[in-house]
């Protein structure tokens, strides 16, 4: 059971990361673009718009999906409540996986959504 408890907090720590940092980027971007902290991408690191635009858009994204696969997550750990360490560390692993394509996939919608708004240059779009 204890290393079920662990394999779950492990689970948690993504979600919980994303939800952390969805509710600090929907509020602020970080103050200047930079290229160690923040969403950063060629497009995003355009100027100060496009960099805000990317924080907030992907703030939202990283806020609803942490909450998603917070929940997800703890109901896909329930099945192997008791099960072998093997078994139970590989299903984590697995779980961990899905949640790192999401985030990571996450960088699709909020690129598409910057160039929708703004030009090649960085410019808002009439």
């Amino acid at each position: 059971m204890g290393f079920w408890i662990f394999m779950m907090i492990m689970d948690l720590l993504i979600p919980f990361t994303m939800i952390g940092f969805g509710k600090l980027f929907i509020k602020n971007a970080p103050g200047k673009i930079n290229g160690f902290f923040g969403y950063r991408t060629s497009m995003s690191m355009k100027n100060k718009d496009t960099w805000e635009f990317a924080h907030h858009y992907c703030g939202k994204l990283w806020f609803m999906a942490g909450w998603i696969m917070l929940i997800a997550s703890m109901i896909a750990m329930l099945p192997v409540i008791g099960k072998d360490s093997d078994y139970i560390g590989a299903y984590g692993g697995v779980v961990c996986f899905v949640q790192i394509v999401f985030l990571i996939g996450s960088i699709f919608p909020t690129e598409r959504a910057l160039r929708k708004k703004f030009d090649k240059n960085g410019v808002i779009r009439k």
